[in-house]
């Protein structure tokens, strides 16, 4: 596959590439800072997809592999809980003795956000379309994973998610309307854009 790819697609999966092992890297050294057992466990789950999926499209690239990408499936799912309760104050860590779970899991949610993009982005570049199917479940399955590590800091008190009141949020998403389909007016097009 890979001398079939133009040069656009082969700079966006070379940067896609390079952030893989990035990730797999700062992945490994986050497991020496992980002090809880839930975010052990999602870290080493989700470390060992990030392998898999790296070596998947490297053996696509070389025409040595199967090209059906993989979805990433989360170690469960929990209600996400609304409002703030006592907030903790941040700040950057001035020591590497400093870094904790917090540290950890903020990390890996940054890491999956960054590499949803790159690979959705990445994907609306490319002219292969093995290739760009892969890109495409490679963004989704960063966005589940983010999302898996999000619940785990969402449950902790690590990323606490702030609500307006509720007269606020229904003044502001009551402002929108259907549309009408075009196509019921009995207009054609000619008729709407004179």
């Amino acid at each position: 596959m890979a001398a079939n790819l133009g040069a656009h697609e082969t700079m966006e999966v070379h940067e896609i590439l390079t952030t893989a092992i990035n990730g797999i890297n700062h992945f490994n050294l986050y497991s020496s800072f992980v002090q809880d057992q839930r975010l052990r466990q999602i870290l080493n789950n989700q470390l060992q997809f990030m392998t898999n999926e790296y070596n998947q499209m490297v053996n696509t690239l070389n025409n040595q592999g199967n090209t059906a990408a993989v979805p990433y499936r989360s170690s469960g799912q929990s209600a996400p809980i609304y409002g703030l309760d006592n907030p903790v104050r941040q700040s950057p860590n001035m020591s590497m003795n400093q870094f904790d779970d917090r540290d950890v899991s903020s990390s890996m949610l940054a890491c999956h956000k960054s590499s949803a993009t790159m690979k959705m982005i990445a994907a609306l570049e490319c002219a292969d379309p093995q290739l760009r199917r892969m890109l495409q479940q490679g963004a989704v399955n960063c966005a589940e994973q983010a999302y898996e590590v999000w619940q785990y800091m969402n449950h902790m008190g690590y990323y606490q998610v702030p609500t307006m009141k509720q007269e606020t949020t229904n003044t502001i998403l009551n402002t929108y309307q259907s549309a009408s389909n075009p196509m019921n007016t009995g207009m054609g097009m000619e008729q709407r854009f004179q």
